[in-house]
């Protein structure tokens, strides 16, 4: 369906990360659209580009362009999507080379589910190129989450409004988990939806994995230590500990091969794990710089997990872990449309805050994701955070954060707590 001039697909819905590539489209010749396979980056590419390049989908459009790649890239309108670059190896210099007969911005989208070519990409993308990150839909993308209370304005220090939602169960919260965040699963039952999940698992280790690396793989190796990455879901676990679990009926992977499969799986932004905060320091306390490990969308840890709905609700340990990285997919969504970064904090004396979200100018916020439930469950979650936020403090040069925040999942309203606190249940949460 044509959008003034636009190739927005009927039935399009519109993403959070639109106004990070129209501001690259303003500044770049070139933006670089990164993601898994699935999470929605051609239809968001078309809704941005006047032109298409399917090499993914279109057989005419990949010959036309082993044939003649720098006339099909001269075509205009612009901004042109060329979908799945990376399918024609020789096409990153003819681009780049298109783009240097003029510097006007907002020439090309381009889309790629891998990044292989990142040593190409590297040395000469540099003034060309600006690359965004699309993850799987958040909750407010797929209309779980009514968006009433802005992660922007928490951050400016605003009190929540005084907005209310429909409490969701466990129940609920658990088959939204399973279902994910992926465009095409919007609708979908979760046991559905969860067996699409382990075939796209199955098919990025048997295929994806060997054209990523150079290398076959064992798959059955691959698939056990995805499986360890997912039972180890919210948590600190170290690449000798996930390696351990792949043993099977034989010997387990090393600790240099199951580095290069991790590493590999980020690669395909399957993984997404969340890097330690690490402030300037100016006292003797040590924090921990070792990952949550988190995959792109925590239904992909339940898929190879086989933890549907049932399973979750009757384990609410697992999905309170699991809650807790529906929660870190969302706060990234909302955070880097805002040019914000999302990390976590542990120190030597295993004091933790779940995510902190550094804004550019220095003002931080400190998060703890929750289930939610009584009131004495908060107080302590609340007197919690603070302490450990506190201690943060004095473990860095920063000032003390802009808001402290409780996200949880059983709640109906946002509010600040006498104590500073807010309370806000992930369901209102929005960018």
């Amino acid at each position: 369906m044509m959008d003034n001039g636009f190739l927005t697909p009927s039935g399009y819905i519109s993403r959070v990360a639109e106004s990070s590539i129209r501001q690259a489209l303003a500044a770049a010749p070139m933006v670089l659209l990164e993601g898994a396979k699935g999470c929605g980056k051609t239809w968001m590419g078309l809704s941005m580009a006047r032109s298409k390049l399917l090499l993914d989908a279109d057989a005419n459009d990949l010959a036309i362009v082993r044939a003649s790649p720098r006339d099909a890239l001269r075509e205009s309108p612009y901004p042109k999507l060329v979908d799945e670059y990376q399918r024609v190896p020789e096409l990153w210099n003819a681009i780049k080379g298109v783009c240097d007969e003029g510097r006007d911005p907002g020439r090309f989208v381009l889309t790629g589910s891998a990044e292989k070519v990142d040593d190409v990409t590297r040395h000469s993308g540099a003034g060309r190129l600006i690359r965004v990150r699309l993850r799987p839909m958040s909750l407010y993308e797929t209309g779980h989450s009514m968006g009433k209370v802005s992660l922007r304005s928490l951050m400016d220090g605003e009190v929540p409004p005084a907005a209310r939602t429909e409490e969701k169960s466990l129940r609920t919260w658990s088959e939204i988990i399973c279902a994910g965040g992926w465009p095409r699963h919007l609708g979908m039952p979760s046991d559905a939806a969860q067996r699409l999940l382990l075939g796209y698992l199955n098919e990025t280790v048997r295929a994806d994995l060997p054209l990523e690396t150079g290398v076959r793989r064992n798959p059955a190796k691959v698939m056990r230590l995805l499986r360890s990455h997912a039972r180890h879901t919210a948590t600190i676990a170290s690449q000798a500990s996930l390696a351990r679990d792949t043993a099977g009926d034989g010997p387990p992977l090393s600790r240099h091969a199951a580095s290069g499969y991790l590493d590999a799986m980020h690669r395909l932004f399957a993984l997404d794990d969340l890097d330690g905060w690490v402030p300037a320091m100016r006292s003797k306390s040590v924090l921990r710089q070792s990952p949550k490990r988190h995959m792109v969308d925590p239904s992909l840890a339940t898929a190879v997990l086989r933890a549907g709905p049932d399973q979750l609700t009757s384990d609410l340990r697992t999905l309170g872990l699991m809650f807790e990285s529906l929660a870190i997919r969302d706060l990234r969504v909302y955070a880097e449309a805002h040019d914000m970064s999302v990390w976590h904090y542990h120190d030597d004396k295993h004091r933790e805050l779940d995510a902190v979200i550094e804004h550019p100018d220095g003002r931080w916020m400190a998060v703890e994701v929750k289930l939610g439930g009584v009131p004495s469950a908060l107080d302590e979650a609340a007197e919690s955070l603070l302490a450990v936020a506190r201690q943060a403090v004095k473990n860095s040069r920063r000032g003390p954060p802009a808001v402290h925040i409780l996200l949880i999942a059983l709640g109906r309203r946002a509010y600040r707590r006498p104590d500073g606190v807010d309370v806000v249940p992930l369901s209102l949460l929005g960018p």
